[in-house]
């Protein structure tokens, strides 16, 4: 097992499921397999949704193709979601995880009153530099292999809010400039920022994280701090 940072760059492991899976379940989520092939998880409240979806390949984000899905909806009964959240196979389960933790203790899922600021002060925060075109929308990690950025929805992610040309956090990363990316992220632009900032403190954390398995692409950004 490798011990390796940057955390952004450190890929999936090959257990993004299975990491997500028990994470959801120690929280007291329910799941079962739908007809899509996919893994729908429902919080005790059912106010809160996460399915795997990657065996359906719904669409892809940056050409990768998404693996899960997040939701939260206002009341149990509501047929709509109010907002959805999209990551792709080989985002930092860590990082998804800690998001579904605040999520979870969130007591209303579907609203929030931070502003997106909170976000940019996360990533500042763990030595990430704000845009000096973009200082207010956009943070990219000090080896410029990872943004987070608020930018305008790419096609197919949903919102309970119908306008066009809303503006959601998307986040990447990109080993090196022009190269395929490792993973992609999309929040709808009903997230609450809180929630996003979460997410983005999480992936910016210097903490060294356990891989068995380097991503090829990353390998030469990535320090093992020990072996074990």
């Amino acid at each position: 097992m490798y011990w390796v940072t940057p955390r952004h760059l450190a890929g999936d492991d090959d257990a993004l499921a299975e990491r997500i899976g028990d994470t959801l379940r120690g929280l007291g989520w329910r799941m079962w397999p739908t007809s899509r092939n996919t893994l729908l998880y429902v919080s005790p409240d059912e106010l809160r949704g996460a399915e795997w979806i990657l065996a359906s390949h719904p669409f892809e984000l940056g050409g990768l193709p998404v693996a899960w899905q997040l939701s939260a909806r206002p009341h149990a009964d509501a047929a709509l979601t109010e907002w959805n959240a999209y990551f792709t196979a080989g985002v930092p389960h860590e990082a998804l995880a800690d998001l579904l933790l605040a999520l979870d203790a969130r007591e209303a899922p579907d609203t929030g009153f931070a502003e997106a600021e909170l976000v940019l002060t996360a990533l500042s925060a763990r030595g990430w530099l704000r845009d000096m075109d973009r200082p207010r929308t956009t943070a990219t990690d000090p080896g410029f292999s990872g943004s987070v950025s608020l930018e305008t929805l790419p096609p197919l992610i949903h919102d309970a809010d119908p306008r066009e040309d809303l503006l959601g956090w998307q986040a990447w990363a990109e080993p090196a400039l022009g190269a395929p990316y490792l993973w992609c992220a999309s929040f709808s632009a009903s997230v609450p920022h809180d929630l996003v900032a979460a997410f983005a403190s999480s992936l910016a954390s210097p903490v060294p994280v356990p891989r068995h398995t380097l991503p090829e692409s990353a390998q030469g950004r990535l320090t093992v701090v020990r072996r074990s």
